[in-house]
């Protein structure tokens, strides 16, 4: 009988192998030379993504599958990870060659600062899509604003995660020290909602994609128990920090509330080590964009990719092999 390996299972198989020193793939590293597009031995390519019930393992498990069926010799894994900060941590370490990374988390990357003490040398093959901050409150906790959340039990995200990253800077922009001012509870979002509905935890912060499986579980669930609240007032102070935060919407018909929610948002970025193979690059960006109507079918937030905004993954440059792949798709017919 054949074994149907699950993402779970894949995740289990990953950490296996990185407790006795790390997966080795076989994605060769740039010698230099023309970038061709075309990869001559079978590779095998491992995915950082997030956690089980966002975005970034829906498409980041929707990617793998069409790199798998491009016929480019590239064979991808997918893994659940606590997301951003660790995704890059560990791709740099050579646990994995590919990780979905929210842009603030990346330019500190690359600018060797924050949660990281050296500049990162990583690269991005493109911007995709944007993920939308949303802080949700349980009603029966009375929190009106951040500043409210002061004494009450709130979710971070999960440690190492760009929500984490966001969770604490919204938090020290009004007012608050994350590590005395709150009970902070650095869960994953499926344990989060489980919080949530429970009564265990009393706000949450999320950084993800429209619309998030377990967010719209939470609001299916619970609806008439939690509410959103609007956090663009924090936008100032956070674009001190990074100007990639910018004010944005999410809409009504994401997760059936009453009314449009303001919030902040930030694009996010699939990066690479900045010395892959640049072909095993291209063939991954081009599989990107090939490909987009079936990532769309795994979560509508893939009809953000775009070739029109791929390039704007400022201050992490776009790897050579990225930019080749690009180049072609923008070609004229």
């Amino acid at each position: 009988m054949r074994r149907i390996v699950t993402a779970t299972t894949a995740l289990t198989l990953v950490l296996a192998t990185a407790a006795c020193g790390g997966r080795q793939d076989t994605a060769a590293t740039d010698t230099g030379g023309d970038v061709t597009c075309q990869v001559g031995q079978d590779t095998r390519v491992g995915i950082a993504t997030g956690n089980a019930t966002g975005v970034y393992f829906a498409l980041g498990n929707a990617f793998a599958e069409q790199v798998n069926a491009s016929g480019s010799r590239v064979q991808a894994t997918a893994a659940e990870t606590g997301a951003s900060v660790q995704n890059i941590q560990q791709l740099v370490a050579g646990s994995y060659d590919v990780a979905f990374s929210l842009a603030d988390t990346a330019a500190d990357a690359v600018n060797g600062t924050n949660s990281f003490t050296a500049k990162q040398p990583v690269a991005a093959l493109a911007r995709i899509h944007t993920n939308y901050t949303q802080v949700i409150v349980r009603k029966a906790a009375g929190i009106e604003d951040v500043a409210g959340m002061k004494g009450k039990r709130v979710s971070t995200g999960s440690p190492k995660s760009g929500t984490e990253v966001i969770a604490n800077r919204m938090l020290t922009a009004a007012g608050l020290d994350p590590a005395t001012d709150v009970s902070a509870q650095k869960l994953d979002l499926t344990k989060t909602v489980d919080g949530m509905k429970d009564g265990s935890i009393d706000a949450l912060f999320w950084s993800g994609g429209l619309p998030t499986p377990g967010i719209t579980d939470l609001l299916t669930t619970a609806k008439d128990q939690v509410a959103f609240l609007d956090v663009t007032p924090l936008l100032p102070a956070l674009q001190k920090i990074n100007e990639v935060y910018q004010e944005g919407t999410v809409p009504a018909a994401t997760y059936r509330q009453p009314a449009d929610v303001k919030t902040i948002v930030v694009p996010n970025y699939l990066l690479v080590r900045a010395d892959l193979d640049p072909d095993v690059a291209c063939v991954l960006t081009r599989t990107l964009f090939d490909r987009k109507p079936q990532l769309e079918q795994a979560n509508a937030a893939a009809k953000e990719i775009s070739l029109s905004t791929a390039r704007r993954t400022a201050p992490v440059p776009l790897h050579r092999g990225a930019e080749k792949a690009l180049d072609d798709l923008n070609a004229p017919k």
